[in-house]
């Protein structure tokens, strides 16, 4: 049975039983939230500036209502190098000797080593590395990884639901494959890989409604695209499934697809397109396109005014991810912070446990080995249990939610050159 959470009238009263024993001077300073956000490193700074934008609103909006107890958030930043491991390192160990207590982060590319950095101390370490790796170490080495937590559901879902998200398209009625074979590009870093991986076991799991076609690597940076979409046209399948996610480089992809397509093909652009810069930088060339996230900002009732605040501050072209997934990472630790003091880690990572936190990209739930919410539609079938798997396609130039159903703006269009 899951742990109540820890906003019941019970805990609240012990809380502030709590709070009122606490010395005075254990109150009276400032709460330091590490952001590392990458500033200076070829990928990852588009999707790290969303994630530092939408935490600084957060602890805006948190300090002009008086704080967490009276205490003001303080923000520490430091630029971080997510391709390799000393620089993951590097930011988290100089976040843990400014004392911070809590690191509220997007994600990394490699994840154990900053993982391993923040476990050193203790500090409890919130992150959206979306990484099964980073989950199994935390359920592998329950005492070790105890404060650390991921917001997210894991990669996986971007192959296998994606997969099972074709079958609900069709049998929408929206969409009619022009036949059942799925072509896979795929760069080489562990996470496409295990995104791959979890496509092609989808596939295998289909009892033959999907075909698995070929499967192209590509490495980073992609230069040219010209060797891609010649396999593509050779293989000639019904999706074409471009495990990747640097915008730019998806950009480019999109731009060289539309003057020399494939015809007929659904063409699935995994996650990158949810980076602000993708629209811009496609200049048209995505439409009728569709990608997904299984972390988002779903147009809801919280969703659509939260966009607008965003936009209203930091312009039209917002990131899709890590804007509202920030701002409930840093009202998930105030939350907890009412409770328990920020300066006892491990009292902080059991509440956290005991959280259940219903936020603008989904409800967050931390009581299993994992450490991090469920997926919603493939995990739970309850809606407000879980984080919601989104796709989008292109369409009139905007980023639109085609599934899941519930949460859909818009039906799929058929683009142009499918017609």
């Amino acid at each position: 049975m899951a742990k109540r959470p820890i906003r019941t009238a019970a805990v609240r009263l012990a809380a502030a039983v709590t709070l009122s024993l606490a010395p005075v001077s254990a109150w009276a300073q400032d709460i330091l939230i590490g952001i590392p956000t990458a500033q200076s490193t070829l990928a990852g700074v588009a999707d790290h500036g969303d994630w530092l934008n939408g935490a600084m609103m957060a602890i805006e909006k948190i300090n002009a209502e008086g704080g967490v107890n009276g205490r003001m958030l303080k923000p520490e930043v430091v630029d971080i190098d997510i391709l390799s491991p000393e620089g993951t390192v590097g930011a988290i160990q100089a976040l843990t000797e400014r004392k911070v207590h809590a690191i509220a982060s997007s994600f990394v590319i490699i994840p154990q080593p900053a993982m391993d950095a923040a476990a050193a101390s203790g500090v409890p370490y919130m992150h959206g590395n979306t990484s099964k790796a980073s989950v199994q170490l935390v359920a592998e080495n329950p005492d070790r990884y105890r404060n650390i937590f991921m917001i997210d559901p894991d990669e996986t879902w971007y192959g296998y639901g994606f997969v099972r998200y074709l079958d609900q398209l069709e049998a929408s009625g929206q969409w009619t494959p022009k036949n059942r074979k799925i072509h896979i590009v795929q760069e080489q870093v562990a996470y496409t890989q295990v995104i791959s991986q979890a496509a092609q076991r989808a596939i295998a799991e289909s009892g033959g409604k999907w075909e698995q076609g070929p499967v192209t690597d590509i490495q980073f940076p992609v230069q040219d695209w010209t060797p891609v979409i010649s396999a593509l046209k050779a293989s000639d399948a019904g999706v074409v499934f471009i495990s990747h996610w640097v915008a730019a480089e998806l950009a480019a992809f999109s731009k060289q697809f539309a003057f020399d397509p494939v015809p007929g093909s659904l063409v699935y652009l995994q996650y990158g397109p949810s980076q602000p810069e993708f629209l811009d930088l496609a200049q048209g060339a995505a439409e009728g396109m569709i990608w997904g996230t299984v972390l988002g900002t779903p147009r809801s009732a919280t969703g659509k005014p939260f966009r607008e605040a965003y936009m209203a501050k930091h312009g039209e072209n917002m990131g899709e991810v890590y804007t509202s997934s920030s701002w409930d990472t840093i009202h998930m630790l105030a939350e907890v912070w009412k409770t328990v003091p920020p300066e006892d880690y491990d009292a902080v990572g059991k509440a956290i446990r005991q959280l259940r936190y219903e936020g603008i990209s989904g409800t967050y739930t931390f009581d299993r080995p994992e450490q991090r919410p469920l997926n919603y539609p493939w995990e739970t079938d309850t809606l407000s249990d879980g984080i919601p798997h989104l796709i989008y396609q292109v369409q009139d130039g905007k980023h639109t939610i085609i599934l899941p159903a519930e949460l859909a703006e818009a039906a799929y269009v058929t683009p142009s050159w499918a017609q």
